[in-house]
């Protein structure tokens, strides 16, 4: 499984020449800078994307620095590819099991990767034409490419040019967090940034890391008739989940034939006869096994090498990334900083939402807090596993006394005809009350449910009123329904009682 040269790749593909004349135009000219500038943005992914059109499209006079591709990690090597090919992956699994859903499983299932991969690159070019340096132009961005370092407080250089600033947003990103394992640089492996640029699929494949993107990769591949094994040095994978949510995972794992090793370390790696020789440790009991391809999914650190930040008298952590306040502000106050170049939950929504904080706090003298955000995430194998808010154990933690309500998918009128009752709705509350304190969704749409009970958690709705909510029939969301029905009939709003009462009594005579 090797990575195509990219030169290969434009010569021969009309959609890789597509993005790249988007995110970074053959022969592109920096502009002459204007003598000082509302915001300066550094980073062209998600976060610095925001952040700079946000401000551009309030009047703001803006300056956005990249060093590499528009776009950022999510639309070239992330979110984006990622999301494609597991959609690909589970027409394949659903091939395989038709006959659960009363079609014939066809005799032959013969697997293209590169004609996945194909539908990777085309989607990526169709979406890179929002992110495109001409788009950003045309809503007033000057766009800068290249190297941007500190040269003091209020300025930064880029390509021999000095950009003057009243206000800056870092938006830098993250990269992969590689582990330190003696051979693994020599015998070579794949992270997010090269898997999506390869010819064909591997025979075997070992996953490090049994972490979000660790699991959304291995199943995807395995699905691809890829044998795969997931090593996780600790007792358990997606360890801030619930238990039951992972152990559902782990199951589907199973069914799929995705071999997990948890308790496991790799000691060792060496390369022999275009193979790589991998050395396990579990448990003090050692032993090797022989893979085609090595993904390294153990998570991600902060992009803030070659800024020059203490020139402008910022503090950073070489591994977490710029320290900011609760407003984003670095300890330079003309200086801000969002997304994952920040931030401990390193997801897109995150650095959206974190980038509007930043400009509004920057420009319009905003006081608005991150601690007041309330974030959703999502784990996109199958069944997906979304959630928001606080976990049980956080809130016991606290010292906070809770209810769960909690809906089997198998109770559900429309998993059960999707044939995908696998998974549940949880949702905890403050005990004695309707306050929805967190919720967790273990379904096939896990990740599009989750936002219903996001706005309740930021509406201050309460998990009652979403019992009177009409959902349409037959949904998986109207799992989140019955739970609100759940917790009506265990806490009955008082007034609704006395009425009810009442009513009966008239009725009785």
């Amino acid at each position: 499984m090797r990575p195509q040269r990219a030169d290969d790749v434009l010569a021969n593909d009309p959609a890789e020449r597509e993005r790249m004349d988007n995110v970074r135009p053959v022969g592109w000219r920096n502009p002459v800078p204007v003598p000082r500038y509302d915001l300066v943005v550094i980073g062209a992914g998600t976060t610095g994307l925001v952040a700079a059109r946000t401000a551009a499209a309030k009047g703001a006079k803006v300056a956005l620095i990249e060093r590499h591709l528009l776009g950022g990690t999510c639309l070239n090597i992330g979110c984006v590819p990622s999301k494609a090919i597991i959609r690909t992956s589970r027409v394949y699994a659903e091939m395989h099991h038709a006959d659960q859903y009363g079609a014939l499983v066809p005799p032959r299932i013969p697997v293209d990767f590169a004609l996945a991969m194909r539908r990777v690159r085309d989607i990526r070019a169709r979406i890179s034409r929002s992110d495109s340096a001409q788009r950003l132009t045309a809503a007033g961005v000057d766009v800068f490419f290249g190297q941007a370092g500190f040269t003091g407080v209020d300025e930064v250089a880029v390509e021999g040019a000095t950009l003057r600033f009243a206000r800056a947003v870092i938006a830098t990103g993250a990269r992969p967090d590689l582990p330190s394992i003696p051979g693994l640089a020599e015998a070579g492996y794949l992270t997010n940034e090269s898997a999506f640029e390869t010819r064909e699929a591997p025979r075997r494949l070992l996953v490090i890391g049994g972490g979000p993107l660790g699991c959304e990769m291995a199943q995807a591949f395995c699905r691809f008739g890829v044998q795969t094994i997931i090593v996780q040095k600790r007792p358990l994978f997606l360890p801030r989940e619930e238990r039951d949510a992972a152990q559902i995972l782990s199951d589907a794992f199973r069914r799929d034939g995705i071999e997990v090793r948890l308790n496991t370390r790799v000691v060792n790696v060496r390369a022999q006869g275009g193979a790589k020789i991998v050395d396990l440790v579990s448990d003090d009991y050692e032993n090797t096994i022989t893979v085609d391809a090595i993904l390294a999914g153990t998570g991600r650190v902060a992009n803030v090498e070659g800024l020059d930040l203490a020139m402008a008298g910022i503090d950073y952590d070489a591994r977490h990334g710029v320290r900011v306040d609760d407003f984003l502000q670095t300890s330079n106050r003309r200086v801000y900083a969002a997304g994952d170049a920040c931030l401990a939950h390193k997801f897109n929504d995150t650095a959206d939402a974190s980038a509007r904080i930043a400009v509004r706090n920057a420009l319009f003298r905003g006081r608005q807090r991150l601690s007041a955000l309330t974030v959703p995430w999502c784990t996109y194998t199958e069944p997906e596993i979304a959630h928001v808010g606080l976990y049980v154990r956080e809130a016991r933690e606290r010292g906070i006394p809770v209810e769960t309500f909690t809906i089997p998918m198998h109770e559900v009128d429309r998993a059960i005809a999707d044939d995908e009752e696998v998974g549940f709705v949880k949702i905890t509350v403050r005990e004695r009350t309707d306050r929805i304190l967190g919720a967790t969704i273990v379904a096939r749409h896990a990740g599009e449910m989750i936002s219903e009970v996001t706005l309740a958690i930021v509406a201050r709705i309460g998990l009652r009123r979403l019992a009177r909510v009409i959902h349409p029939y037959p949904t998986q969301a109207e799992a989140i329904r019955k739970a609100a029905d759940a917790c009506s009939r265990a806490r009955p709003m008082p007034r609704a009682q006395a009425i009810a009462r009442r009513s009966l009594g008239w009725l009785r005579g």
